[in-house]
């Protein structure tokens, strides 16, 4: 007989729990480890109750390119570097937030997307087409004229309205396509800098990195780090990390407009800076660590004046954005996941998204888990894949087996991108180190340049209030009505403009 909660009392519900555990000790199985370990499991999501309370704060991860098979071999990865059974590892954001979704990606125009509209539609809530920002379907991409009137409003444009600290954190530059979804209004995703305006938008649209300064919601982000910083600097102001490197801006000194705006607030590049800030006396912060993108994090400088890590700058967000009792939204993005794929470099991949789940669990032991939503997804997938017949605990990155040609194969691969040889044969990887950090995946179609995004739905993994709706196959854009329900900014906003 099967019982269900629908059809019974509370009471007879437990003692048909208990009946059912009594007939499974019954079964031949019963002290199998497999079968006690999904027992607990199964005990713990019986015991998990939705949360239906409001969110005090909102924290949303982006790992850039974070497919199902990316989270898969990081979790194998992860556990074979600390020396554990690999395929039974568990990352953090697996363990910590029980809810899961499948989120489909395509955009308003395509198959495949990009990861600007598809991070407009988690903070915005809209499908747009690829190459926009923070702006709705109706948007032309590089159309500078096209984009008035369009312009999408973000849920951190709303937090800012109802009173609430925000913040971004990222790998990739801040002017970048998944943390510009959260504050910038472009037809085109590379406008980054005012160099990179098309002819004649100059006055009508504004680049991406004067938005972020210029950014009119309440009174701007409290927290901003990441890369990108020649995007804020004039085209003579030497870098200085690197005086052979300048920055990329016609007018506007980006980073000194900023100071003069915040007496509040600090400038941080390197860090030193960094470890040196005190949440408690900075009011904000604008930290930019490198010219363009951070370092991977497998080849980020440590010292004093190298990079902090992911999860240094995402707990450090944490301590300033708590300060607001009214609460906080906070993206944190891992953006140099997509970067390594693009390059057909499984190694950075995997390490870079262990570095996301070493920042999930450095937020999620900072805040108060009952009243924080805490969603990990990806904007889109890549052409990455794990195959073969590789025994298990075989290394992540080693060979998987002999292919028809007499020649090894690696476990995993791409479909397409910079592993492929034009108009050769397959390599002979005999002898080679497949493991080696630099080593690039074999790959089908030659892209010499970049391996592409894939379509595949992505997940969406959640804790917190409201985080039960993330069940079933979804639409990437409800990601944003979630955190909306869950924490009413609409309403509150709309309320606070009374």
């Amino acid at each position: 007989m099967i019982f269900t909660t629908r059809s019974l009392t509370a009471g007879a519900s437990l003692l048909a729990l208990v009946s059912t555990a009594a007939a499974q000790d019954r079964l031949p199985q019963a002290d199998d480890s497999y079968f006690i370990a999904a027992r607990e499991q199964l005990a713990r999501k019986i015991a998990d109750q939705p949360n239906v309370g409001r969110a005090k704060n909102v924290v949303l991860f982006v790992g850039d390119g974070m497919s199902i098979p990316t989270m898969t071999a990081a979790r194998i990865y992860e556990g074979q570097s600390r020396g554990v059974d690999g395929e039974s590892n568990v990352l953090s954001f697996e363990e910590l937030l029980p809810y899961t979704a499948l989120s489909k990606t395509y955009t308003h125009d395509g198959q495949v997307a990009d990861s600007a509209p598809t991070a407009t539609a988690i903070v915005a809530g809209v499908k747009s087409s690829n190459g926009t920002i923070g702006v709705d379907q109706r948007a032309k991409p590089d159309d500078c004229a096209s984009q008035k009137g369009t312009e999408v409003t973000t849920i951190f444009e709303l937090a800012e309205a109802a009173g609430l600290a925000t913040g971004i954190v990222s790998t990739a530059r801040i002017t970048h396509a998944t943390p510009a979804a959260t504050y910038a209004k472009v037809a085109g995703r590379d406008w980054e800098a005012d160099t990179n305006l098309p002819e004649g938008a100059g006055g009508v649209c504004k680049d991406i990195a004067a938005q972020l300064v210029d950014w009119p919601a309440g009174d701007g982000f409290e927290v901003v780090l990441g890369g990108g910083r020649a995007n804020f600097m004039l085209e003579d102001q030497k870098d200085p990390e690197d005086e052979t490197k300048t920055g990329k801006r016609k007018s506007r000194d980006l980073v000194a407009e900023w100071k003069a705006r915040h007496n509040d607030g600090a400038y941080i590049w390197n860090k030193q800076e960094f470890d040196a800030l005190d949440p408690a006396a900075t009011g904000r912060v604008l930290g930019l660590f490198n010219a363009s993108h951070m370092q991977y994090e497998a080849d980020r400088e440590k010292d004093a004046g190298g990079e902090p890590s992911l999860a240094e700058m995402s707990s450090k967000a944490i301590d300033m954005l708590s300060r607001d009792e009214d609460g906080f939204v906070l993206m944190i993005e891992a953006g140099r996941i997509d970067h390594a794929h693009h390059a057909g470099n499984a190694a950075r991949a995997m390490v870079d998204t262990v570095a996301l789940a070493d920042a999930v669990k450095a937020v999620y032991d900072k805040v108060d888990p009952a009243e924080t939503l805490i969603i990990v997804t990806a904007d889109h997938a890549h052409t990455f894949n794990i195959a073969g017949y590789p025994k298990r605990n075989n290394p992540i990155l080693g060979i998987a087996g002999m292919g028809d040609d007499g020649k090894p194969y690696t476990t995993l691969g791409y479909m397409n991108g910079p592993g492929a040889r034009m108009d050769e044969p397959r390599a002979d990887l005999s002898g080679v180190d497949t493991t080696d950090l630099d080593f690039l995946q074999q790959a089908l179609v030659p892209l010499g340049e970049s391996e592409t995004h894939a379509g595949d739905d992505v997940a969406i993994l959640a804790q917190g209030p409201w985080a039960h709706l993330f069940h079933g196959v979804v639409e990437q854009n409800l990601i944003y009505h979630v955190m909306d329900q869950a924490s009413g900014l609409a309403t509150r906003a709309a309320l606070a403009a009374k």
